[in-house]
């Protein structure tokens, strides 16, 4: 397991120089290295995952404990607690990413200029990559297997609240590295609870640092976009709108809003907002609060929807603009689809929205319409995650609109470049 790195100042800024050489030292082998040996690393870590499942648990077992005393919100401990459960899909989604395509040296796009110049344009590596997360150890997993397999090093800073869990999934992906002959500096853990190392990473850990991805809270997000000397992919906050149509199946309706809601209160793709059509209110609105309600979900409700369910609390301006990340929700009626599309663009933060909705027609202003990295149809905004997408896993949802957008998987984890072959030509 990894040492912990206890002291601070001086001695931080020294530390993380040290780790952004190695990372960088590790890029060259790592951008060249085949895709046979990737997926043999790959393959060896989810493996000692799953052998080393007992370590891992009971590594976490601390980080709980210790999460209980400092009082983490319940929000916060669903994202600390691991269980086997949790360990095979780490493990999964690892082997799922072994089993993608390597996106190095894929060939995006190809044509021929009129004076015979041949130009392609292909894959390659990000760089070195700072991934810098709060209390969910399976991203130490996620992101060290998605680097991997971009030929990208990534270093690692979780939040002191899941190092010890961390420290014990890093230890199977370094194992894995050596296993397949790759650098085990590809994958480092910064092993310091030092606020000061993420300072240095912001500013760049003296070039060697190639992009940020910042997955946590509003706060962590924010200083991550406001202060880092490298570019980031980020989302501020997942505040999640599900939008019933008057055209919508109301069972349909009232199954997606309990899962949108309640599956998992914590992660970014829950929905936090919804919307219903007043065309639809006297027949679609107190089956689906009454069902939200039963699942244990507190309702906060406007002036109309409280006149017809009773068992809610007044909202404010402020739940409008509000990730829970836990049971409650926000109810509003809107004037039908266009209503709709006026609240989310809006109060949304640009991450997930879904429509329930048999109307081609309103389904398509909704798709054109709303401007966030992910719409759906008829389904849950649970399903806002790279894994459900099929890329095996995701380092997070990117809302901005450069470079990458969406979950961040293999192919976002990648840049490109031209490569021009010619027969002697000159330019005149």
């Amino acid at each position: 397991m990894l040492k912990l790195h206890e002291k601070s100042g001086d001695d931080t800024v020294a530390l993380m120089a040290d780790i952004g050489r190695r990372a960088r030292a590790a890029a060259r082998p790592l951008a060249i290295a085949t895709a046979a040996a990737k997926n043999a690393a790959l393959v060896a870590m989810a493996d000692a995952i799953i052998s080393r499942a007992r370590d891992i648990l009971d590594a976490n077992a601390i980080d709980v404990s210790n999460g209980h005393e400092s009082g983490l919100s319940g929000s916060f401990m669903d994202r600390l607690k691991l269980d086997p459960a949790r360990i095979r899909a780490m493990a999964d989604g690892i082997r799922e990413i072994a089993a993608l395509p390597d996106p190095v040296g894929d060939v995006i796009a190809a044509w021929e200029r009129p004076n015979g110049l041949r130009i392609e344009r292909v894959r390659t590596p990000l760089g070195v990559v700072g991934v810098i997360y709060e209390s969910r150890p399976n991203v130490t997993a996620d992101a060290g297997a998605l680097c991997l397999k971009a030929g990208n090093p990534v270093i690692l800073r979780g939040g002191s609240d899941s190092l010890n869990s961390s420290s014990a999934i890093h230890a199977c992906l370094v194992e894995g590295l050596k296993a397949a002959g790759l650098p085990g500096d590809a994958i480092q853990l910064v092993p310091t609870t030092d606020r000061a190392a993420v300072g240095e990473m912001l500013k760049g850990l003296g070039g060697n640092l190639d992009v940020i991805i910042p997955r946590g809270g509003k706060s962590l997000v924010g200083r991550v976009q406001s202060e880092a000397r490298v570019p980031v992919f980020a989302h501020l906050e997942g505040i999640c709108h599900l939008y019933i149509d008057r055209s919508a199946e109301l069972d349909m309706a009232v199954r997606i809003a309990v899962n949108a809601k309640m599956r998992r209160t914590g992660v970014c793709g829950a929905a936090e907002t919804l919307l219903v059509d007043r065309a639809v209110a006297a027949t679609h609105l107190v089956p689906v609060l009454d069902a939200l309600r039963a699942a244990g979900c507190e309702i906060h409700a406007d002036q109309e929807v409280m006149k017809m369910f009773f068992d809610a609390k007044p909202a404010t301006d402020a739940d409008w603009v509000t990730e829970y990340l836990d049971a409650i929700i926000a109810v509003k009626l809107v004037d039908g689809i266009a209503g709709a599309i006026n609240h989310i663009e809006t109060f949304s933060s640009h991450h997930t929205e879904a429509i329930v909705a048999e109307d081609a027609k309103a389904v398509e202003r909704f798709f054109n319409e709303i401007d966030s990295a992910i719409l759906l149809h008829n389904a849950s905004t649970q399903f806002a995650d790279g894994g459900e997408f099929g890329m095996g896993a995701e380092i997070g949802i990117a809302t901005g609109k450069m470079h990458a957008r969406g979950p961040v998987g293999v192919e976002q984890l990648t840049s490109f470049k031209y490569r021009v072959r010619g027969s002697g030509q000159v330019r005149p």
